[in-house]
């Protein structure tokens, strides 16, 4: 097993040749890469027959596919109602990706500008906990659920929070963005070093096992002093990181597989690729 690389969502050189999604996976095949994220960011909505006809593309092609629940969860909302809700959108995800044969839902933590850290993150676990209750009861128990790191001060999800959250169930798995960790670290999360570090905390409290094949997004974020992320970048960006490539080596030298799903600003495709390119030499430079 090796790294996969891929894009979240629609690149601008995919919209240039294709006009569907369904094409996703023969584009990203002819493109050389083998993942894709699928987005429903703003709310769960493909039918059973695009989602069939999504997962029989992608297994034409060889592209494993992930899907990423709606940004608007709250996992530690104050109000249980929104909490309630967010249950129900997670479980609307695992179904949209069962319909498009994807295994992993990537599920933003929350919130805690109203409340204290330790207090959201109470929240956040007994809600994910109901979800991964909820959603075993109808089902979809090989839905992996893979909760995300945050860009933002006033976010739930450090690295140190996720973690937390993925020690719940055997069967969570981090999502780790390296982006957001370096925004919300003004910067801190861009050496092998700081790499390494992240990625020891998981192999300690998760073990090795779910180090091994951890999901992760990566793009160079801006940043503000005040606030954490503010908008995603290109890898043509040389004043914001994180740096890809301190990265890469690392998971070439750990014989480690993750999942790489890349969000830059439109140039996602291609700045996957540079990844996985890279991550191969490395490979290839050992003998991998």
């Amino acid at each position: 097993m090796t790294a996969i690389f891929g894009p979240a969502g629609s690149s601008e050189g995919f919209w240039k040749k294709y006009k569907a999604s369904v094409d996703m996976p023969k584009y990203l095949h002819e493109l050389g890469l083998d993942a894709f994220e699928y987005q429903c960011g703003q709310g769960v909505r493909i039918s059973d027959s695009a989602g069939e006809a999504l997962k029989n593309a992608a297994e034409e092609h060889g592209i494993t596919l992930s899907l990423h629940a709606p940004y608007f969860i709250s996992l530690s909302s104050v109000e249980p109602e929104k909490r309630d809700k967010s249950v129900d959108y997670i479980l609307q995800s695992a179904a949209a990706a069962r319909k498009i044969g994807a295994k992993r839902i990537v599920i933003h933590s929350g919130s805690c500008s109203k409340i204290s850290r330790e207090e959201a993150l109470i929240l956040a676990k007994e809600t994910l906990l109901n979800a991964r209750k909820a959603a075993v009861e109808a089902g979809f128990e090989d839905i992996v659920f893979c909760p995300e790191t945050m860009g933002k001060f006033n976010q739930l999800g450090n690295i140190d929070e996720v973690i937390e959250l993925c020690a719940l169930d055997d069967s969570f798995l981090p999502t780790v963005d390296f982006g957001h960790l370096n925004a919300r670290t003004l910067g801190g999360v861009n050496s092998k070093e700081a790499y390494e570090e992240i990625l020891d905390k998981i192999e300690n409290r998760l073990g090795a096992d779910r180090l091994k094949v951890f999901h992760s997004h990566f793009s160079k974020i801006e940043y503000t002093q005040n606030g954490g992320e503010k908008r995603h970048l290109t890898f043509e960006d040389e004043l914001y990181g994180p740096r890809f490539e301190p990265l890469m080596e690392l998971i070439a030298k750990k014989n480690l597989c993750p999942t790489f799903i890349c969000e830059s600003a439109g140039t996602q495709d291609l700045d996957a690729l540079a990844m996985k390119k890279y991550y191969l030499e490395k490979l290839n430079d050992q003998g991998g």
